[in-house]
């Protein structure tokens, strides 16, 4: 059970340090048990060196005197392991003790900073990653193996991620590069004019070819050409 130092400490913790099974993207939490040792009302406040990592519920609030609190800390769900599992997060609980019915709303900005309150007790913890005991029970070094493979493993995972965008966009590439050939292959052909077009175009034109012979070679046709010079002949001028 650890204390804050000096003679008559205002409040006891238990366990005397954080300790987090430590798991990779799993959480993990300890409870820390806050006893009041005195018969004045305590207030207390929680703090840490990485508040991003831990989540601390209650982080600050009253005791009653002889009373006690359960402080769950909760460890977030990490994606690397720390070098050589070791962790260099402190944990710091103040405590103070406050007038009677006093509410944790009511407590002032400033209650436990040593300058505006001197009467402030401090107690450090330590935090402590354990790893997940293997089946064997070989405890430490088995759950720092797992650890580690869990670790490789997410490596591997993120390399083959990464090969597969490069295949795709490789044949991303491809893919428009043989459109474009296609399109220049299209342009340098040009439209042109198809075989069965020009086969029409010539069947066309022999039967026209037959039509105007048949045409100019009966006698109407003679007739109908002379009126037709006949009327596009200007006049002669007076």
């Amino acid at each position: 059970m650890s204390t804050s130092g000096g003679g008559n400490q205002l409040i006891s913790v238990h366990p005397d340090e954080l300790r987090f099974i430590f798991e990779l993207e799993k959480q993990s939490f300890c409870d820390l048990k806050v006893v009041n040792n005195t018969e004045n009302h305590v207030a207390f406040k929680v703090k840490t060196t990485s508040p991003k990592k831990y989540f601390v519920r209650p982080n600050s609030g009253v005791i009653q005197p002889w009373d006690s609190c359960i402080i769950r800390v909760t460890l977030q769900a990490q994606k690397e392991c720390p070098p050589d599992m070791q962790c260099k997060d402190k944990f710091l609980l103040q405590s103070t003790t406050v007038p009677q019915h006093t509410d944790v709303d009511d407590l002032p900005a400033d209650i436990f900073t040593k300058e505006s309150n001197g009467k402030v007790e401090e107690c450090k913890l330590r935090v402590l990653y354990i790893p997940p005991s293997s089946a064997q029970g070989n405890g430490e070094e088995d759950g720092l193996t797992s650890c580690r493979q869990s670790f490789d493993g997410n490596v591997a995972l993120q390399r083959l991620k990464d090969e597969k965008d490069v295949v795709v966009s490789k044949t991303q590439q491809l893919q428009q590069e043989l459109d474009l050939l296609k399109r220049r292959k299209y342009r340098e052909k040009g439209p042109g004019f198809s075989i069965t077009f020009a086969l029409v175009a010539g069947l066309i034109g022999i039967i026209l070819g037959v039509l105007i012979k048949h045409w100019f070679s009966s006698p109407s046709a003679i007739e109908n050409t002379e009126v037709l010079t006949e009327i596009l002949t200007p006049p002669p001028k007076l």
